[in-house]
């Protein structure tokens, strides 16, 4: 009988080497088909929303894990923390005999084919990975003991117990962990294409003055690798410029199929514009400008011919995430919608969409910034029900009036300056009416102060404030509203992000030295 450690070994050791077989098949065929990462996004399209957006909110600095990425990296660790404990279970269970450790293995890869078959982007080659690591992890599972114990699977005396059979679990362990990495690296390859994209019709220079950031607002571009990301994909999904095209059907008169050098061919815009999460919360951090290259999306609606009543655009992503766009919001004349293939110059970094996305100036990126997109049909939002929408998020949902506190910090000490003068600044947003005006209140009391706008570059992205005030050594409480070109300033009413945005009044206590 083997003992509790060498069996639990083998139960663990066999299903790493199931999980890195699949991982390296998918690598190699369909990287969406890794067992893990299926089962992943399986519960992602299962979860209930209060679940999803506690994972939304997850972030772990001091591991470099920002919000968007920190949800993704824990449920593929409990994923696989899950598994493995089952595994030894298993391998625990199996020492007088086998079957215990078979049926998990069977087991987990039956959740791996119909976490797979119920993809929204399921296709024939998606079987390989999961079928290749049921086979492995049996097979990895019936050598090992027979290593361990000197008998077959089946319980038949066949070879003499060896001490080699830790070896061979080490041996396998570190075959596991080979194949598994090779997968991801395989699936991970860049395939943007190199160099940088010119835009015919450029974006206006952005003007001096348009940032505080030397006082600590940010700068008014955002940098691609800081740009926030938030989406459902657990792996970024990879596909050449070569591989891909966009279908445009629908309640359309010409529908369209076009490539990508199709798209470069444009003419290509370029234009300065800031995307809002729904799920910011109030003083948020999922806020980010870019300047985006791309074709007009409307200009190429307008080739295809909407029919009268078409009031949706339903995106569908390569990984079968959807969003519904309202067309009207597309058609006017100003939209500034883009099927964008590079951000600053570069091509789309992977994580943000390439080869292409949309962007839509105004609209929370829920119902308009559908990444590695693929398809569009023109529909009706009574047809047709997007990823969100379907959970019951707004089937519209422009962006509200906002504003944040970027300095101080929450709970900073702060030194004052000269006559001793501290430094208030932020920023506020109200695509695409655009920002009037910024007030800052201090201690919940007395009038609310103008402070001072930056330079503004367009209504379609975010706008800095700044104000500096003489405070008294001690614990204070400021807070600030925008005002936007309509004369709307933002409601003080405390509202959750779902279902159509966050609002309220963004407020943090510091301390002056």
């Amino acid at each position: 009988m083997l003992t509790r450690p060498v069996a639990a070994s083998i139960g663990i050791v066999s299903v790493m080497a199931a999980l890195g077989v699949g991982q390296l098949a998918a690598g190699l065929v369909a990287p969406a088909s890794a067992p893990v990462l299926a089962v992943a996004d399986a519960v992602v399209r299962l979860s209930p929303e209060w679940l999803t957006e506690i994972g939304k909110g997850l972030e772990f600095p001091a591991l470099g894990l920002v919000k968007g990425v920190a949800d993704k990296v824990a449920l593929l660790a409990g994923i696989g923390g899950v598994v493995l404990l089952l595994a030894a279970a298993a391998g625990v269970a199996s020492r007088r005999r086998p079957l215990p450790g078979r049926l998990l293995i069977v087991a987990l890869g039956a959740a791996g084919l119909a976490a797979v078959v119920s993809s929204p982007v399921f296709g024939p080659a998606h079987l390989v990975a999961p079928l290749a690591a049921l086979v492995v992890g049996l097979a990895a599972f019936d050598a090992l003991r027979i290593l361990a114990t000197g008998h077959s699977a089946d319980g038949e005396p066949r070879l003499p117990a060896r001490r080699g059979a830790l070896l061979g679990i080490a041996a396998v362990g570190a075959g596991a962990l080979a194949t598994g990495l090779g997968g991801l690296t395989v699936a991970a390859t860049r395939t943007t294409r190199p160099g940088t994209i010119t835009a015919a019709r450029p974006a206006p220079p952005v003007p001096p003055g348009a940032d505080f950031a030397q006082v600590g607002t940010p700068t008014f571009v955002t940098d691609n690798r800081d740009f926030y990301r938030i989406d459902t994909a657990i792996q970024v999904p990879r596909i050449s410029a070569e591989d891909w095209s966009l279908r445009v059907h629908g309640m359309v008169d010409t529908p369209l199929r076009l490539g990508y050098d199709d798209l470069l061919a444009g003419p290509l815009l370029e234009r300065t514009i800031t995307l809002t999460c729904v799920s910011n919360e109030v003083n948020g951090g999922l806020i980010s400008t870019a300047n985006f290259t791309g074709v007009s999306l409307r200009e190429l609606l307008l080739r295809a011919g909407p029919r009268p009543g078409a009031d949706q655009i339903h995106s569908t992503s390569v990984d079968g995430w959807t969003a519904g766009t309202p067309t009207d919001v597309v058609m006017r004349p100003d939209s500034d919608a883009l099927l964008a293939v590079a951000m600053n110059g570069q091509p789309l970094p992977p994580e943000h969409g390439y080869p292409v996305r949309m962007v839509v100036p105004g609209l929370y990126g829920f119902v308009s910034a559908t990444k590695w997109l693929t398809d569009l049909e023109l529909t009706t939002f009574d047809a047709t029900q997007a990823y969100w929408t379907r959970r019951g998020w707004a089937q519209r949902a422009p962006i509200k009036t906002q504003s944040r506190i970027d300095r101080p910090r929450p709970l900073a000490t702060v030194t004052p300056g000269p006559n001793g003068q501290v430094t208030l600044a932020g920023i506020a947003w109200a695509q695409t009416r655009g920002i009037d005006k910024v007030e800052v209140r201090l201690d919940e009391a007395g009038a609310w102060r103008p402070a001072q706008l930056s330079a503004q570059v367009n209504r379609a992205t975010w706008r800095m404030w700044r104000l500096d005030v003489p405070l008294a050594p001690g614990s204070h409480f400021v807070q600030c509203r925008a005002t936007d070109a309509t004369g709307a300033t933002q409601t003080p009413q405390p509202a959750p992000p779902i279902p159509d945005g966050a609002a309220g009044w963004p407020g943090i206590r510091f301390t002056v030295a």
